[in-house]
Order: C-alpha cells, then structure tokens, then sequence
C-alpha cells in the first residue's frame, strides 16, 4: 500500500511537472542616487496549450518590461503577455516553441475538504526542477475580498506555498490541474490559496477571445452576512450580502435596491455571501436581466435588475 502511495505521488509530479514553467520578469524603476535600476520578479506558470500559450497570475507579470519563460527541457523563451484580468489574478502570456506538453485539467467543482493536493513550481525563484510540496485541500469556496466590493472564491490548502509558487499548478494525485497557487498570508503558518481552474480556464478563453475580461455589473457594494451582523441588523438570516452602497443610476439601483437590504438569492440561486455574487455574474452576459431575491424589513421580495458593463 506504501509504494502505491508513493507511486502516485511520484507520477503525478511527473506528469504535471512537464507542463510547469518559470516565469521570471524585469521592469526598471528610478532608484535615486544612482539612476534606474532593474527590479526582477519570478513566479510559475501552466501550459495551456500547444499554440505557446501560458497560464500564470497576472501579478506575475503586470507591469513587465520583458518575460522570461523557462521550460523544464531547459529552453528559455520570450514571453508576450496576450492579456491579464486583476480580480481573478489570471494572465495568459505566448511564448513561440514547438514540442510543449499542455497540462491536463480536472474540474474543481468535484474537490473535496481533506483530498490530497500537490503545489508545484519555482519558490523563491530556484534554478532546475521546480519544487514540490504536499498538503490536502483544507477548505473550499473561501472568499478573498477585493477592493472593488467583490470577492474571489479561492481554494485553501496547507501545501507550503512560498513567493516563486505564484501561477503554479496546484494539482490532485493523478497529475491534472485543480488550481493555480495565488496567494499566501504572511506570518500565517500552513495557509495558502489556489484559484480554482475552472475559473482560471474561463478567464483565459476570455482572454485569448477577446483579449481581456468584460464581466456583467450589478453596481453594489457589501459584505458577507454573518451571525453577528445578523443580530446586529435584525436579519431573519445569517446568509447573504448587506449593501452598504450602491452606484448611482447602476443596475441595482434601477431594479430597486437599497442600502440596507440582503441580497439572498440570484437567479434562484442563494447567495451565501459575495462569492457566490461573483461566481453567479461570471454564468451570465451583460445584457442579462436576473431576478435577486431581497430581504428588507424582515419581508422577501424579488427584483429584476439589467446587467450591465462595469465602467471602471
């Protein structure tokens, strides 16, 4: 049973590994007293395919003067950046080779708390082999907050994830991609976060189709209903979104919602918090009309608000 496990472990590196890469980039700056001065980053990234395109984050590579693209047969390529989306950190970057091993991808919707996960690629920026480290998935559908009001559903994993790991596949034990490492808490001990690959691959076609993302707009901000905001507000419910603003003539605010109000449900779906806001909007087209379901006042009410394109 021991040597199956290792076998497993082992070919799945193996297998994913040949389609891991490092991505490393230059931009100068001005650093008085001496002049410009380069600053250098590194992080890892996928391939997506056999046309050269790589999957990595997109702070891995925004704001680069110049791409560096390293195989694992050694070869290092110049890489374009054909477009990058901020909110869910995805970039695809092209670089011009022949003979790449494109990545095999599983769906992450069919993660499970407690599966055993492998991170892959470059900590630190470390020359040959990427690196691997081992953990489980420790928690799925958290929620990083973003500045805009939205929120990314990321997995959590205590696989040892370092700088360098950025874009890197996290991925299951029979070598497929589930993720791509994002994030790390600094001082926190055994917490990482991976962007799932289904939505990192819906990004990308975004991307390569139309050269960026254009996302449906709702037009509010909130935050995550929970116990304590609960009882604070008087909700009848301890899930949702309370709206703390909303955009002036935006969709929400024609189809009728107030700040102070719940959002509960989309679509007919319920919402859980702005996770499952953001992870419904990226289902539809701007053009859309939705129902959201409303709490206000201890009384549900449902209204239907046109998509439109977010102006910033």
């Amino acid at each position: 049973m021991i040597s199956e496990l290792q076998e497993a472990y082992t070919t799945a590196v193996e297998k994913a590994s040949q389609s891991t890469v490092n991505v490393s980039s230059a931009a100068r700056l001005v650093g008085p007293p001496f002049g410009p001065w380069p600053r250098r980053g590194f992080g890892s990234g996928v391939v997506l395919d056999a046309q050269g395109h790589i999957l990595t984050n997109a702070h891995v590579v925004e704001d680069s003067d110049r791409i560096l693209v390293t195989l694992r047969d050694g070869r290092t390529l110049r890489g374009i950046v054909v477009g990058g989306d901020e909110e869910t950190d995805i970039a695809v970057v092209r670089v011009d080779a022949a003979g790449l091993a494109p990545a095999v991808f599983a769906d992450s919707d069919r993660l499970k708390v407690g599966q055993p996960v492998l991170a892959i690629g470059n900590p630190l920026g470390f020359a040959g082999d990427p690196t691997v480290t081992s953990g489980v998935v420790s928690a799925l559908r958290r929620s990083l907050r973003l500045g805009n009001g939205g929120g990314l559903q990321v997995i959590q994993t205590d696989a040892a994830v370092n700088p360098g790991n950025s874009g890197g596949p996290l991925v299951d034990l029979e070598g497929r991609v589930v993720a791509l490492t994002s994030a790390m808490i600094p001082f926190a001990k055994g917490i990482g976060f991976a962007i799932p690959i289904n939505t990192a691959l819906a990004v990308a076609r975004e991307i390569l189709d139309h050269g960026g993302v254009s996302r449906p707009w709702l037009g509010l901000v909130g935050y995550d209903v929970d116990r304590r905001v609960a009882h604070y507000y008087g909700l009848s419910s301890a899930r949702g979104i309370f709206v703390i603003e909303l955009t002036a003539g935006g969709p929400a605010e024609a189809a009728g919602v107030q700040v102070g109000d719940v959002v509960a449900a989309l679509g007919g779906k319920p919402v859980a918090g702005l996770s499952d806001l953001v992870e419904g909007l990226l289902e539809k087209k701007i053009g859309d009309i939705v129902e959201l379901e409303v709490e206000r006042g201890g009384a549900r009410r449902t209204v239907r608000a046109t998509l439109g394109s977010r102006p910033y």
